[in-house]
């Protein structure tokens, strides 16, 4: 791909070597490296606010809220350090303790920035899981590195279609026997059976399976005992904070500001971001994208579109169906993408005071709160969800930001963030 002014005459503001739509933080990072690539960018985001679902708004007068994603992981330090976001104002602050569960018979576990600390909570439960338990977090962490080393990679095509292609499975296929024949089987076995069978194999009390088989279910459609679920536990122990792997943290300013860095750093090189501009439509010249067209009847040209919005508005609302193949179109309709999950954001006057630690403001108000007395409960939540009903007996997940960062909220209150599951998006 080539930048440069469009041929070296007077720039058409209306001409772009790329346009992507959405400034969702996918699109605002293609845009940082397309624009440092030196091409003329523009996004078009719908909303008034760049950010998508990572965004900080005022619910309510006085309180910063992350109203949709509200932990940060994941973001890749490459990414991090490539827009040079830390100058741009992104910075995290390590959750520690980084879990707190309360148990009806009064016990709690608490899992801690501190491994010793972690150990000891868990051997309150079982001394032979407090033994087990740096084994599993070993492995995890192995298989974690393994599979994070690849979601950079430009993955090859399942049927070859050169040299290239070829290469790509070869050095996938040197790394993957690096991992040793342990870890090999322990990687099929993640990849393929359910977080409680998963838990199983390692440990044996309860309450700490139940716990850590949280991880495998929050944000999926499924439940503890459904396959596939040990490799969404897996993944949210890939990336960290503070050079801590596994370590989730909370934003400075709330989740909108790695949104709001992102569009600083492309805007720095170039990028043009339009709020409050909803694309209606991709325009499709002899099978090939050629531009855009918004809802107040703009019209955008470049050679190349990049689309931040799911696949099914993507194909099936902004293209004309006439230019998709028939057998590509029902691909694209049958993806299943509905969501279980809800968030609840709440201001309160005081923090929750639990039966099991009682006192207020303590430190395990500074951790993710789990409210799940064990797998069972876990799974009898999803059978409600997986027949169109919402969970009975819900799973709760409760972080308290203010509890970081006071001056979200007005002195004296604070923010409850709950996501919750099950919550199915079509009703029985």
């Amino acid at each position: 791909m080539t930048g440069g002014n469009n041929g070296g005459g007077k720039l058409d503001r209306h001409r772009f070597d790329a346009i992507i739509v959405g400034a969702g933080h996918n699109g605002l990072v293609t845009a940082g490296y397309l624009s440092r690539a030196g091409l003329r960018v523009l996004v078009l985001e719908a909303r008034e606010l760049v950010g998508g679902a990572c965004v900080t708004e005022e619910a309510f007068p006085g309180y910063k809220v992350s109203t949709a994603a509200y932990l940060c992981s994941l973001l890749q330090p490459k990414i991090i350090a490539d827009l040079e976001l830390a100058y741009h104002g992104y910075e995290v602050r390590p959750k520690d303790p980084a879990s707190f569960t309360p148990f009806l018979d009064g016990r709690y576990l608490i899992f801690w920035k501190d491994k010793k600390k972690t150990l000891e909570s868990i051997s309150n439960f079982s001394s032979a899981d407090a033994q087990a338990y740096p084994k599993y977090e070993a492995q995890l962490s192995r298989l974690a590195d393994f599979v994070e080393g690849t979601l950079l990679m430009t993955p090859p095509n399942l049927l070859p279609r050169g040299v290239d292609d070829l290469l790509k499975f070869a050095r996938l296929g040197v790394r993957t026997m690096r991992l040793g024949a342990t870890d090999l089987a322990a990687l099929i076995k993640i990849m393929t059976c359910s977080a409680a069978d998963y838990l199983d194999f390692w440990f044996d009390s309860e309450e700490l399976k139940v716990t850590l088989a949280t991880d495998g279910v929050i944000g999926a459609r499924a439940g503890p005992r459904s396959p596939g679920t040990a490799y969404v536990l897996l993944h949210h122990c890939m990336g960290g904070v503070g050079g801590q792997r596994g370590l989730w943290g909370f934003v400075k300013g709330g989740m909108g500001s790695i949104s709001n860095a992102l569009a600083s750093s492309a805007q720095k090189h170039g990028a043009t971001i339009m709020t409050s501009a909803p694309v209606k439509e991709i325009l499709i010249e002899n099978g090939r994208s050629i531009g855009v067209v918004t809802m107040n009847g703009d019209d955008y040209r470049a050679p190349i579109i990049v689309s931040g919005v799911d696949p099914k508005r993507t194909f099936l609302k902004l293209l004309n169906k006439d230019h998709l193949d028939q057998d590509f179109r029902t691909g694209i309709e049958k993806i299943r993408m509905e969501g279980v999950s809800f968030k609840l954001n709440l201001a309160v006057s005081e923090l929750p005071d639990f039966t099991a630690l009682p006192g207020r403001p303590q430190s395990h108000h500074r951790a993710t709160i789990h409210l799940c007395p064990n797998i069972d409960y876990l799974e009898r939540a999803w059978d409600d969800a997986k027949y169109g009903r919402p969970s009975q007996n819900p799973m709760v997940e409760i972080t308290i930001p203010t509890m970081y960062e006071p001056e979200l909220a007005p002195a004296g209150f604070h923010i409850l963030s709950i996501f919750s599951q099950y919550a199915p998006y079509t009703l029985e």
